[in-house]
């Protein structure tokens, strides 16, 4: 083989692939967001973070259940907990979860859950999920927030249906 075929080849070897990886990437991004439906949580409004207290929803945050079935979960971190910190609600059960921060970043993750969110002072994040099997779910945060950080734990608890309270 001379050598004007070999850098041919080498330079092909580097191309495809180049070429390919990209591609590949963007097939996986559109299979995760149009068949599998994952989405990122994103702005969904802005809030005064200095007004929580004044501002609806967050000025009463907790559980209300809004149809048979459906709730929502509107919280409050702060350092170093969640408000509320414990939830309840029946097996079975669609939860939108409206969060917001009064300080710092913050995360809420339920363990075991698609719910995953940066919690950004003045923004609004949402994400609805259904817990269909009973059990304790624990709620932690994700970002470091401070020196106490590692005491920023919530409970979700999934009772088997139509034993639930709707507000802790």
């Amino acid at each position: 083989m001379n050598r004007k075929y070999l850098g041919y080849l080498f330079e092909v070897a580097w191309i495809l692939p180049s070429v390919a990886v990209p591609i590949a990437f963007l097939v996986a991004i559109v299979i995760t967001a149009f068949v599998v439906g994952i989405a990122v949580p994103g702005n969904v409004g802005r809030v005064d973070p200095k007004a929580l207290s004044t501002t609806p929803p967050f000025d009463k945050p907790g559980l209300r259940e809004l149809a048979p079935g459906r709730y929502e979960a509107v919280v409050t971190a702060q350092l170093f907990n969640f408000t509320p910190g414990e939830l309840e609600i029946p097996a079975g059960s669609k939860v939108t979860f409206i969060v917001t921060s009064r300080d710092v970043i913050h995360g809420y993750k339920i363990e075991n859950t698609p719910i995953n969110m940066m919690v950004i002072p003045g923004q609004i994040s949402r994400m609805t999920t259904t817990f269909d099997t009973p059990g304790e779910y624990y709620i932690f945060c994700h970002e470091y927030c401070g020196g106490g950080h590692h005491l920023m734990v919530g409970k979700l608890i999934v009772t088997p249906a139509k034993t639930a309270s709707t507000n802790r």
